[in-house]
């Protein structure tokens, strides 16, 4: 699932995947709320969590988003507003330890990239940026390392182990134009960090530079912030992108973030349909029976 030309992976899936409007029309109605992740994942391979940017999340909701996935599927995490939008990057030790060791890595191997999103009221700061990059792990086991000095806050409900060493990627979602300078992008290039590829109906910059050997695209909606779903042409558009990411020899990461109005599941299946991504396995289960009773 996700193989594509030159055995790069392509994930395309959603941000986030709790959302009343989408009951009823892509949750089938009656579909148990605790299913909600299970069903998502017979059809995407991809999600990104989007509670962990709110608060810390506990070990158990990271155990049970593995438990209920297939093997193949991938949760990318989104990392703590406290660090990003609170903190603004200064001081952030001990936030990013606690971070890591808020269950991140019971995930295992199902655990993707983690995102970090700017506001746009933060503007480039190499000193910042670089203290924010090189506290960062990049392995597991460096992360675990990490999450082994969190604070009292997270005593008894910590998870500060790997079962493997595995390498962490790690994508910046900026909102600042002052982000896309040479001095910058040379920056996330250094520590391998990819600049997120942000389309917001012109709220936000958007550039598509490479700066890491993976590319995270963030669809926030085609006209509308949120709201609208992608026209067929811009689908079109988006997938030549992935296929052009691919023959640059970069994996793919695509989350679509219009859920306002209940399109982003169904642009997910559209995109991944277009770019070829093969589709999700099989999975004996009471969500996939229901997944197979309501396809549009």
């Amino acid at each position: 699932m996700g193989g594509t030309a030159r055995g790069r992976q392509v994930r395309i899936g959603t941000s986030g995947w709790r959302y009343a409007g989408w009951r009823g029309r892509f949750y089938p109605k009656g579909l148990a709320q605790r299913r909600e992740l299970e069903y998502l994942s017979t059809r995407l391979n991809t999600a990104e969590v989007n509670g962990s940017f709110y608060s810390l999340q506990r070990p158990e909701s990271y155990v049970r988003w593995a438990a209920e996935t297939p093997d193949d599927f991938v949760l990318a995490v989104k990392g703590g507003r406290f660090i990003t939008h609170m903190k603004k990057l200064a001081g952030v030790g001990a936030p990013l330890a606690n971070f890591f060791a808020s269950g991140v890595l019971a995930l295992g191997p199902k655990l993707g990239p983690v995102l970090w999103q700017l506001p746009a009221s933060v503007s480039f700061d190499a000193e910042r940026v670089e203290g924010l990059l090189e506290l960062l792990p990049y392995s597991t086991s460096a992360a675990a390392a990490l999450a082994r000095r969190h604070d009292e806050r997270l005593d008894g409900r910590d998870w500060t182990t790997t079962d493997a060493d595995r390498r962490i990627r790690h994508a910046l979602e900026v909102r600042h134009d002052s982000f896309l300078t040479t001095e910058a992008l040379d920056l996330l290039r250094r520590y391998g960090v990819a600049l997120v590829v942000a389309d917001s109906p012109g709220t936000w910059p958007f550039a598509d530079v490479r700066t890491a050997d993976f590319a995270y695209a963030r669809l926030h909606g085609d006209t509308e912030l949120y709201a609208s779903g992608y026209s067929g042409e811009a689908l079109e558009q988006w997938a030549a992108r992935v296929r052009a990411w691919v023959d640059d020899d970069r994996d793919v990461y695509v989350y679509f973030d219009n859920d306002a109005k209940g399109f982003a599941p169904f642009d997910a299946l559209a995109l991944a349909e277009l770019a070829g991504v093969e589709p999700a396995p099989v999975v004996q289960s009471e969500a996939t029976s229901a997944a197979r009773s309501a396809r549009p």
